[in-house]
């Protein structure tokens, strides 16, 4: 698509900030109009208008793409999202070890087992460490306790924890992704501990890395939204 605007700009509505092109309003994908809670989180998404050269680039709108499924899909139905999430908790990658006798589970409690204590400190909950792959069930007062967390969450902090956790598939590394202190890249690389142990072992394939930098992309893109979504 040809670029169709001279003009990129952020103006402040009742209900937030919205991006203009030429001085008409960005509607969502969905048809919504596309407000934003913050004027950072609208500045960026207003860069992305910007770098756009003489041919409109679909996949260079990664914020965009976000922000919309936050307006279309999340916000009119929190509830489902929480329960998109949930099962996150019953799976955490961060809770599944190798077994104690083999090189692999070292490196995973190193790197997994202070998130998960933070974790557990934080949210005040207890979660269920197995060595092995046999499913072991969370407590019912965690699984509670982690749904009051998620039901507190703003649809942009909700769409952008979608997006967290299931690319680590851990709850535990999105919500940590979502601290104010958070090194999105340090706790991606946590998640991919199994993988990065393996490809060290036999080495990475270049299709293998291509991949891993799209996710890492992708969960650093899902961070920043949390972020200037917070107006941090």
């Amino acid at each position: 698509m040809k670029r169709f605007y001279k003009d990129v700009a952020v103006d402040e509505v009742d209900t937030g900030y919205r991006v203009t092109l030429d001085g008409r309003p960005i509607r969502t994908q969905g048809g919504a109009p596309q407000v934003i809670p913050t004027p950072a989180l609208a500045e960026a998404l207003a860069d992305e208008w910007r770098a756009q050269g003489e041919t409109i680039d679909p996949r260079s709108f990664v914020l965009r793409d976000l922000v919309d499924y936050a307006i279309d899909r999340v916000a009119p139905d929190p509830a489902a999202a929480v329960a998109r999430l949930l099962p996150f908790a019953e799976t955490d990658t961060l809770c599944y070890r190798a077994d104690p006798d083999e090189p692999l589970f070292r490196r995973q409690q190193e790197l997994w087992e202070p998130l998960l204590q933070a974790a557990e400190t934080r949210h005040r909950v207890r979660l269920e460490r197995v060595s092995g792959i046999v499913h072991r069930p969370q407590p019912p007062e965690t699984l509670a306790r982690l749904r009051e967390t998620l039901q507190e969450l703003d649809p942009f902090t909700l769409a952008a924890l979608e997006t967290l956790t299931s690319l680590a598939a851990s709850l535990t590394i999105g919500l940590s992704a979502l601290e104010p202190d958070a090194i999105p890249s340090a706790l991606f690389d946590a998640a991919n501990c199994e993988q990065d142990w393996q490809a060290e072992q036999w080495g990475w394939d270049s299709q293998a890395e291509e991949g891993r930098q799209r996710r890492l992309g992708a969960f650093l893109e899902a961070a920043r939204l949390a972020r200037l979504a917070r107006g941090a």
